[in-house]
């Protein structure tokens, strides 16, 4: 008897429907094609302890498997529950006319209970586009999956539950979530704010520009004056996320296996901070099973790298192509995908190895060579890609010991978004572009172009700090940006100052004259 159940193979964030053909025949051999990795030749051994130990008998018979299409490799341990259901149908013990009708996805424990699996809500929703009648998954996954409307949702504990649903034995009510209230009920809650912080007015000012127009930012400064707590706070003023970029931004969490078991859909802007120590893959993302990286899943949000001369140059290296290009193509002698990774890097570094070059309260112990060489970790071309460079030094006692706390975030955000409006009328009709640091050359010459007075002292600080092009472009994007915060239509000479003054570690006489 041939017997047919569905289910999918998640490949990047591309998903592809996947049928699982079960035939019997007179034997006892077990055979599993269609380019299955190791966990999923695996499933003989769970499905049949499952079976055994929930009353049924694995079919002392030659079985046939065949995952189609099957020149796309299969991986991971999700096809447990349609292998197993395809058995107990090819067998007679499961009704086989509701099989055409639902994708079935979860890992099969020797017990019989369904473990949670990644990637279930992209899988809703190419079973929602293949037009299955409803989708049955682990129940830690159904909240995720749930998102989805338009498609029937199953959470279910064990094997037992889908035998008997399919049997018509027990009825399961299919989870709906209303998707719109609690996404629009959390986005506001932050745990951390810019109240929190006294001082640093010129620090607040330059991450109020980079959220503004999405640009990257670098801090430097001594231990202790800040950095880290600020980057934190970013986030806190940062535009919402849309519905659509909340979709976008969960499916990869959800591929990567990173979404908490109560969480349906991410209504905040991710904010990721890996350790120093953090691999090129790790960042990017690959290894043997593809996963997204650190970037992709800073995807929307925020990739804060502390410390960054720490981090290896190689790793910081192959940043260049994603902050250029906004997604990461990965390719691999088995696999190539893609994935989106539109992020804002916030950095931050000590001026020197010891940390106090230019600290007026502590004596630097590093040599002027030690400097350069710590200094030459990030790379020029790294460092063009990125907009604002910020100096920061630590707060006097007299201003942190001020009770008076400093601006919330809510008033930061609400100019933020307010210039963030500014630009979405300006590029409704430039596809894919929705800040001023996305802007390409041409748009730049159309909505950023300097007056003769401010051409001037752009030509000046070219030819003074050596600026590049690339540099150049910089600075006509953050000027633009901190227009609209003033509400100006046009770039004017003083937008053009305050960039340029954004461009601190461009200087050539950095090293040699202290923060």
């Amino acid at each position: 008897m041939l017997v047919k159940t569905y289910c999918a193979a998640v490949n990047g964030l591309e998903v592809t429907t996947v049928t699982a053909e079960v035939s019997m025949s007179r034997g006892i051999q077990f055979h599993l094609t269609g380019l299955a990795d190791t966990a999923v030749k695996e499933s003989y051994d769970r499905i049949k302890a499952a079976l055994v130990n929930n009353g049924f008998k694995m079919p002392s018979m030659d079985i046939t498997i065949n995952l189609s299409p099957a020149d796309i490799k299969k991986e991971g341990s999700g096809y447990d529950l349609p292998l197993a259901i395809g058995i107990l149908s090819a067998n007679g013990k499961v009704e086989s006319d509701k099989l055409d009708k639902y994708m079935m996805v979860g890992e099969l424990g020797l017990d019989g209970h369904l473990q949670p699996v990644r990637g279930a809500l992209p899988i809703a929703i190419r079973a929602r586009a293949e037009k299955f009648k409803g989708l049955i998954v682990p129940k830690q996954n159904i909240r995720e999956a749930a998102v989805v409307n338009q498609l029937e949702v199953y959470g279910m504990d064990s094997l037992m539950d889908v035998v008997q649903f399919l049997n018509g034995y027990k009825t399961f009510e299919p989870t709906i979530i209303d998707t719109r209230k609690e996404f629009y009920e959390q986005q506001n809650h932050y745990e951390l704010d810019f109240s929190d912080v006294r001082g640093q007015e010129s620090v607040k000012r330059a991450l109020e520009v980079a959220a503004a127009g999405g640009h990257n930012l670098i801090m430097i400064g001594p231990p202790g004056s800040g950095k880290s707590m600020l980057a934190k706070r970013l986030p806190s003023i940062l535009p919402p996320l849309s519905l659509a970029e909340s979709l976008e931004t969960t499916q990869i969490h959800s591929v990567a296996g990173k979404l908490n078991r109560d969480t349906s859909l991410i209504s905040q802007r991710p904010f990721r901070a890996p350790h120093h120590t953090i691999s090129q893959v790790a960042l990017v993302g690959g290894g043997n099973n593809p996963q997204p990286g650190e970037i992709s899943l800073a995807h929307n949000g925020v990739l804060f790298l502390d410390e960054m001369p720490e981090l290896s140059r190689s790793v910081l290296e192959v940043l260049r192509q994603p902050l250029e290009d906004r997604k990461i193509g990965i390719s691999r002698a088995k696999y190539s995908v893609e994935y989106p990774c539109s992020f804002m890097l916030v950095a931050s570094m000590n001026p020197c190895p010891c940390g106090y070059y230019g600290d007026p309260t502590h004596n630097c112990v590093c040599t002027p060579g030690q400097i350069q060489r710590y200094m030459n970790k990030i790379s020029g071309p790294l460092l063009d890609r990125i907009d604002i460079h910020c100096e920061i030094q630590a707060v006097p006692f007299a201003q942190l010991s001020q009770m008076q706390p400093g601006e919330p975030s809510a008033n930061i955000r609400e100019r933020v978004i307010k210039a963030r409006k500014i630009q979405e009328e300006r590029f409704k009709t430039f596809k894919g572009i929705h800040c001023n640091a996305m802007m390409t050359e041409r748009m730049l010459h159309q909505f950023a172009e300097p007056d003769a007075q401010s051409l001037d002292m752009l030509r000046m600080a070219m030819e003074r700090l050596k600026l590049s092009a690339r540099a150049y472009s910089r600075i006509l994007k953050v000027a633009r940006t901190i227009a609209d915060l003033a509400g100006s239509e046009k770039v004017e000479s003083m937008h053009i100052a305050e960039a340029i003054g954004y461009r601190n570690l461009d200087r050539g006489d950095w090293a040699e004259r202290g923060i």
